[in-house]
């Protein structure tokens, strides 16, 4: 036979091949001595020779994956030499082979058969824009051609064109990427972006972080969301977003970032860049998705982190990996959200978690022993003691969904990426805008005459508010009752009436007025749970303490002024300090009259004692304004001593330089101490003045930034 050139004769051997049952590939060649051209080539069945041996080359590495055998020394070949006519013409030909044929039903297996035609490309191309994974156009292909053997190659040829398609479209548009970086970087310095390895040795890893969402991480970066899964392009890499939650309980930006591919040496990168352009400021917290890989590089940019698996994620899987189950045992799923969100401790979680993996036979399931392992990073029980910024453990925080949703698909090219990046971005602020206005210029409804509503509605946001107002309303349905009182601290029980059984205990320290719950909802939230509150109500405490107020939470959440005193403060501080006078005599009273009444002499002499200190109390509140500027010695020391100095015993000299008595003198005196009294309250009135201007210029300037937004949006809108 003869054949128009070296391509011509390939194709009718594999051709041949494809029909009998064997793969090809080009064995040898020899060129000529005068030109050097190819004049002599030889193809031959996949098989032949053997596999090359040489442990000279495999003694200094090790080989991780070894691959299969499929050399036998087959002898089958074609062997072509090209004439003086320029045509080739078969030389050799060997038709036996020493090993079994494939039969025709599985000939699109072998390698050298695994073509991809023109119309296929075209339909996977058209598949892959739409945002198609590899499996899908594989089953959309197995039914346009009708079955697999007739598609002409494997999810894995797949695979591999869609990537080289993404690599040779992504050159141009990596490019663009860069230059808008590098655009945005001229127009403001401060906006922030980086490459790994440089210009020079780009990898195709890039991070970046506006203005703004540097200004957002200073005020909220307290927790973060990193959420790799969410891929937002048709060349389907990663675009990891890192977001937080603001005081309205949004979600806020802190950084972007486009990866390459998802080793730890790339999250480590990125997470060192990313801390780099937040001053190095660590987070309380992170929530990412369940993988090792990530986990590992949290653990070397941020040791000191808690870092939390996104438990919704893991829900998500669950449908995944235990498909069969839920098919089977429908009430499943049910029983497993129980078991994680509304078990109340550690030992409750434990034992409910072994009771469902042996009702439902799953105590040996791989999956589910990964995660059980995992326990203290995605678990509600053993992540309380941390803050996420959450309302609720059960509900699933605004954070958690991907802050571009609604703008950015899997359609979307890398060309028009930033369009609707900065689309999402304007989006956001305008309801942030929207939610600022709503908390400056309107005002709650009070559902309760409570002082410390009142004082909440003025310090949280319109959002925060509705949640702290629904935790107080709820203590109307809970008692508190003490346990025990270590002299310290008092233990309260606290449970709604006829429910005991389901108590919470909140530890409760008079004089520092600090209290703990065992839910934990203020560690995890930032905000006070009704057991607390109940608490509050019961020991006559009338208004938050302000180590309790939290400023992200409030409508001053942004503010470079420190505003957590106010003018109101004076009254809120009278209120406080009387709370605790009043809790700290009655919890020595209590200790009292229990050591008093033990026996007949120990009560006579508790009466003694107590007359006694009511004659002295009545006699103090005679003598109540004396008695205030005794207590105020203190600060009247210094200036008293001073005064004290300049006599001498017996000759006290005036101003006019007569000689003053002891009881002239402790008048003098006297008068000093109440001009210094005076003083020191209206540096008190000073003080309280200008802290509220203070809150008037930020209030202000919040106001103004309000309507130079609704300007914006509304020229926007009508352009």
């Amino acid at each position: 036979m003869e054949f128009e050139s070296e391509e011509a004769a390939k194709a009718f051997y594999n051709s041949y091949a494809r029909r009998v049952g064997f793969s090809t590939r080009v064995s040898s060649s020899r060129r000529s001595r005068r030109d050097g051209a190819i004049i002599q080539r030889q193809f031959v069945c996949a098989k032949e020779g053997f596999r090359n041996l040489n442990e000279k080359r495999t003694k200094d590495r090790e080989i991780k994956r070894p691959r299969v055998i499929t050399r036998v020394g087959c002898k089958a070949s074609l062997s072509v030499k090209m004439q003086d006519s320029g045509k080739w013409v078969v030389s050799g030909f060997v038709r036996g082979h020493n090993h079994e044929l494939v039969p025709l039903d599985q000939v699109h297996c072998l390698r050298s058969h695994r073509q991809i035609s023109g119309p296929a490309k075209t339909l996977v191309d058209t598949l892959q824009a739409a945002g198609m994974g590899p499996r899908r156009i594989m089953s959309a292909l197995i039914k346009e051609y009708g079955g697999i053997s007739k598609v002409g190659f494997t999810e894995v040829d797949c695979r591999n064109y869609m990537r080289n398609n993404r690599q040779k479209s992504m050159e141009g548009d990596i490019q663009l990427l860069l230059d808008y970086l590098r655009q945005m970087h001229t127009e403001n310095p401060n906006f922030f972006y980086a490459l790994q390895g440089g210009d020079d040795q780009f990898t195709g890893n890039v991070f970046w972080s506006d203005p703004r969402a540097r200004a957002n991480y200073s005020y909220f970066g307290d927790t973060v969301t990193f959420d790799t899964t969410y891929r937002s392009n048709r060349y389907r890499l990663p675009f990891a977003p890192l977001t937080g939650v603001n005081h309205h309980g949004q979600p806020v930006l802190f950084g972007c970032a486009f990866l390459l591919n998802e080793t730890e040496a790339s999250f480590i990168w990125l997470f060192q860049t990313w801390l780099t352009a937040m001053s190095g400021h660590h987070p309380v917290s992170i929530t990412t998705d369940h993988d090792a890989v990530i986990s590992s590089a949290i653990m070397q940019v941020f040791p000191k982190t808690r870092h939390r698996f996104c438990k919704w994620h893991i829900f998500k899987k669950c449908q995944e990996k235990l498909s069969h189950v839920l098919l089977k045992h429908p009430s499943f799923e049910a029983d497993f959200h129980k078991c994680v969100n509304l078990t109340e401790s550690i030992e409750e979680f434990e034992s409910c978690w072994l009771s469902l993996v042996d009702r439902y036979e799953l105590r040996h399931h791989e999956w589910l022993q990964t995660i059980y392992s995992d326990r203290r990073q995605w678990v509600p029980v053993y992540l309380r003691d941390a803050f996420f910024a959450e309302m609720s453990i059960t509900q699933r925080s605004d954070s958690m969904n991907s802050y571009f949703d609604g703008y950015v698909n899997a359609s979307t090219n890398l060309s028009h990426f930033f369009k609707l990046y900065e689309k999402a971005i304007e989006s956001r602020n305008e309801k942030e805008v929207k939610a600022d206005y709503d908390t400056m210029n309107t005002n709650p409804v009070l559902k309760t005459p409570s002082p410390m509503e009142k004082q909440a509605s003025g310090h949280y946001t319109r959002k925060l508010f509705a949640r702290f107002q629904e935790e107080l309303v709820g203590t109307l349905t809970f008692m508190a009752s003490k346990a025990e009182d270590d002299g310290e601290s008092i233990m309260y029980q606290v449970a709604k009436f006829g429910e005991d059984h389901k108590a919470y205990y909140v530890k409760f320290n008079v004089l520092e007025m600090k209290a703990r719950c065992s839910c934990q909802m203020f560690e995890f939230s930032g905000l006070l749970c009704r057991h607390v509150l109940a608490v509050f109500r019961v020991t006559n405490v009338l208004t938050l303490p302000s180590h309790y107020i939290l400023k992200r939470w409030t409508r001053n959440a942004k503010s470079n002024v420190i505003l957590e005193e106010h003018p109101s403060d004076v009254y809120n501080g009278y209120l406080e300090s009387h709370t605790v006078r009043y809790n700290t005599l009655r919890h020595e009273a209590f200790k009292f009259v229990d050591e008093g009444s033990k026996s007949l002499d120990t009560y006579n002499v508790a009466m003694v004692a107590l007359q006694e200190a009511t004659t002295r109390v009545a006699l103090a509140t005679k003598n109540e304004g004396r008695t205030s500027v005794v207590n105020s010695r203190n600060r009247g020391d210094m200036a008293s001593n001073g005064i004290r100095a300049n006599y001498t015993s017996g000759n006290h000299l005036g101003s006019s330089g007569q000689i003053l008595s002891e009881k002239d003198m402790d008048k003098k005196i006297q008068e000093l101490r109440d001009e210094l009294e005076h003083a020191n309250r209206k540096c008190e009135v000073y003080r309280a003045n200008l802290l509220s201007v203070l809150k008037d210029i930020e209030d202000h300037k919040l106001q103004l930034s309000i309507k130079v937004q609704s300007i914006k949006i509304s020229m926007k809108d009508s352009i």
